[in-house]
């Protein structure tokens, strides 16, 4: 095979397949997919070159390589073998489980020597969760089942990477499992599916936990471009017995004309001092007094106790302020 001469080809470059945010598929019709762990973390294409190099691409294709040195054992791992393989880098906490927060740190820093460092501080771990081209044959037509089964004869398993397993035909196995191992979700993918570059496909559905959590707003950032003058992210928090406990800044979901209305409620609850219990260090806020509830949905919790991805869906008159 072409990955075994000592000439070898060059790797082709692949854009990522995407989910569609969909529910599961239901029952009578989960045997007809696979389903994985939803990783909370930076989609990354993996380029092992058959030479002991390795090329690491993220989703827009900028060159990530330098960024994340201690991943460059997996393309020493495959020697003479050219693969082109997905995944997800994350960094995980003492649980195991990908914390976002400590993820962002490592984004973008390629100075060697804080690199380094940072391999150290925040290690990452790539999930490897399908092969695109192998020894010389595109794989883009082939079933995502026996892509599966190729990725796991490659037994690519390393001190930061591995092949995470997957469920077939079982999504409320797949669920109950992602929820008990506190992940972000669940993606299902087609058995028969082929690879599509770059596309959003129906053929791939991620499906998230998500948790509805009532809130009470502390303070407000002002949003940039048409949101100027207005709420453009919400800092938010939750009674707690030493008073309120700041769990995080809600930009996205408010609408325009909600946003609005949130601006001249805030506006008469402005006051000078934040009413948060303990320092909340974020530039540009303004503080009020907590008196509008709201609900928020977020897919749970950051090892920090801030709430993970949220989205705000309304106010909640009907809830006591603090």
């Amino acid at each position: 095979m072409a990955g075994h001469d000592h000439v070898h080809a060059a790797l082709p470059e692949i854009a990522p397949m995407l989910a569609t945010a969909a529910p599961l598929p239901g029952e009578g019709y989960e045997l007809d997919w696979g389903f994985e762990v939803k990783w909370d973390g930076a989609r990354t294409v993996a380029y092992c070159a058959g030479d002991g190099g390795l090329r690491l691409l993220a989703r827009d294709g900028s060159d990530v390589t330098r960024v994340y040195p201690e991943l460059a054992g997996l393309g020493e791992q495959h020697g003479q073998r050219q693969a082109v393989l997905d995944g997800e880098i994350v960094v995980l906490d003492d649980r195991g489980r990908p914390d976002y927060a400590r993820l962002r740190r490592r984004m973008g820093v390629v100075n060697p020597r804080k690199a380094a460092r940072l391999t150290i501080e925040a290690p990452v771990h790539l999930m490897l969760f399908d092969v695109m081209y192998l020894d010389g044959r595109p794989l883009l037509h082939t079933q995502y089942r026996e892509r599966r089964m190729l990725l796991t004869g490659l037994d690519a398993a390393g001190p930061r990477w591995s092949t995470p397993e997957w469920i077939e035909g079982d999504a409320r196995r797949a669920w109950a499992t992602s929820l008990h191992q506190g992940h972000e979700g669940v993606v299902a993918k087609r058995l028969a599916s082929e690879y599509q570059p770059g596309r959003r496909s129906p053929d791939w559905i991620k499906t998230k936990h998500v948790e509805t959590h009532d809130v009470l707003i502390g303070g407000w950032i002002e949003g940039r471009g048409e949101l100027r003058g207005l709420p453009g992210a919400l800092l938010v928090g939750v009674a707690a017995p030493d008073g309120l406990r700041y769990v995080g800044t809600v930009e996205d979901g408010p609408t325009l004309a909600e946003r609005g209305e949130l601006g001249e409620y805030l506006g008469a609850l402005a006051r000078a001092d934040s009413p948060f219990a303990g320092m909340v260090d974020v530039p540009g806020a303004q503080w009020v007094d907590p008196r509008l509830a709201a609900e928020v949905t977020a897919s749970g919790w950051t090892p920090e106790g801030r709430l993970r991805h949220p989205a705000w869906q309304r106010l909640r008159p009907d809830l006591p302020g603090g």
